[in-house]
């Protein structure tokens, strides 16, 4: 039986996900615990990956080649890169990128991998409209927005870097784990999206409105992510990158 993945970087991403799935199977391997059970009826395998683009890329490996993944679910929090984007908003990925990667000084452009065919990870199309249908039906009293978004592995908090990687990359948000996750889903053809609540600016008031505002942005990606394995998921998903 074909399951559908979910990623979160920190407990608190998963815990809730985590309390709800019904038929419980937790495999442990290379200090990750996968929990293998039911989410609204349908088959799931969460795990929390851990912080920063190689826990990221290693655990989405992982859960690709120890169970049947029909499709990856990203989801977390990052920091807006847009003055449209207010905090407790939800992006939905139209691709990623690593914004940190940079070998410009062999001629290619910032954030592109050599010898990779693409430079940004394009997300499953049926996926982004899934994801962006529940979360106007559960999430009314805020945005949700698509568009890019792009991971390094650090904390944006101060304005001349965001507005750095803004400009160069056209992105919405920021964060530290959806490029590496969406790399791997594209090496082994399986669709994923990404899913990010925004519980910061990217600015100088980042170290203080994270804590503040993370929970209450956590809350809502959860929200989304049942309304849409419960009722818009594409479940039984042929479409593979060609």
């Amino acid at each position: 039986m074909k399951s559908i993945g979910i990623i979160g970087a920190m407990e608190e991403e998963v815990a809730f996900l985590k309390e709800e799935l019904t038929e419980v199977t937790i495999t442990k391997k290379t200090g990750l615990e996968f929990y293998e059970g039911f989410l609204v009826g349908k088959p799931v395998v969460v795990v929390r990956s851990g912080i920063g683009k190689v826990n990221a890329g290693i655990c989405t490996q992982m859960l690709i080649d120890l169970f049947d993944i029909e499709c990856i679910i990203n989801t977390g929090i990052a920091g807006s890169l847009s003055n449209d984007i207010e905090i407790g908003d939800v992006v939905v990925s139209t691709d990623t990128l690593q914004h940190d990667f940079d070998v410009t000084g062999f001629g290619y452009p910032l954030g592109k991998i050599p010898r990779m065919d693409v430079l940004a990870f394009e997300a499953d199309k049926k996926l982004v409209e899934s994801a962006y249908t529940s979360c106007k039906v559960v999430n009314g009293h805020i945005q949700v927005h698509k568009g890019r978004i792009v991971s390094g592995d650090v904390f944006v908090s101060d304005n001349e870097r965001k507005e750095r990687i803004a400009t160069t990359f056209n992105a919405l948000c920021t964060e530290m784990e959806g490029a590496a996750i969406g790399q791997v889903a594209y090496l082994n053809q399986v669709p994923y999206v990404v899913i990010r609540a925004i519980s910061d600016k990217a600015d100088g008031s980042a170290k203080v409105d994270y804590p503040v505002f993370a929970g209450k942005a956590i809350e809502n990606s959860i929200r989304l992510i049942k309304e849409m394995i419960r009722y818009e998921l594409p479940y039984v998903n042929p479409i593979r990158w060609k």
